[in-house]
């Protein structure tokens, strides 16, 4: 089985640009190109790769989506703690991204939803309802600035001021 303790060069490789060819990956790393596929199928058998996505800025799309991030403070159950319910929160289609956290509630939720009614009902009707979770705080996100550390806007020139006596 494969162990990672920490982040090999590979991997930040691949969350930099996922769509790097092995061959290049291979060149970078000073490596054979199967030795580098061989590692790539690796990582994704046993999870620790567990996807590949595209950073998107969806202020430049035409479309109406609300993002939202909902704080949660909820009871552990006894046998799963919190995983189980994180797990069980996770499997709703609107929830996008969930961490356990330290602080003042417990799960940080990211949600998505067509509009605010849509994300107030998942709120609402479905999380809310689910035994365990004490109480929200939900955020509503405006503005993109920087996501999965890519910025949404590209850095603009600044216009230097002459110099006069």
């Amino acid at each position: 089985m494969l162990q990672i303790r920490v982040m090999d060069e590979l991997l930040r490789l691949l969350k930099e640009n996922a769509l790097e060819s092995p061959r290049n990956l291979a060149k970078m790393l000073n490596q054979s190109e199967d030795a580098v596929k061989a590692r790539i199928a690796d990582y994704e058998r046993t999870g620790v790769i567990r996807g590949y996505q595209a950073v998107v800025n969806e202020d430049k799309l035409d479309i109406d989506r609300v993002s939202a991030v909902i704080e949660v403070k909820i009871t552990p159950e006894r046998e799963g703690g919190y995983d189980e319910l994180a797990n069980r929160i996770g499997r709703f289609p609107e929830v996008d991204s969930i961490y356990l956290m330290s602080g003042g509630f417990d799960l940080l939720i990211f949600v998505k939803g067509r509009n605010l009614k849509e994300v107030a009902f998942f709120v609402s009707d479905k999380l809310a309802t689910i035994e365990g979770v004490v109480s929200t705080v939900t955020h509503f996100m405006l503005k993109t600035y920087k996501d999965s550390g890519v910025l949404m806007e590209a850095e603009k020139e600044r216009e230097r001021l002459g110099v006069t006596p």
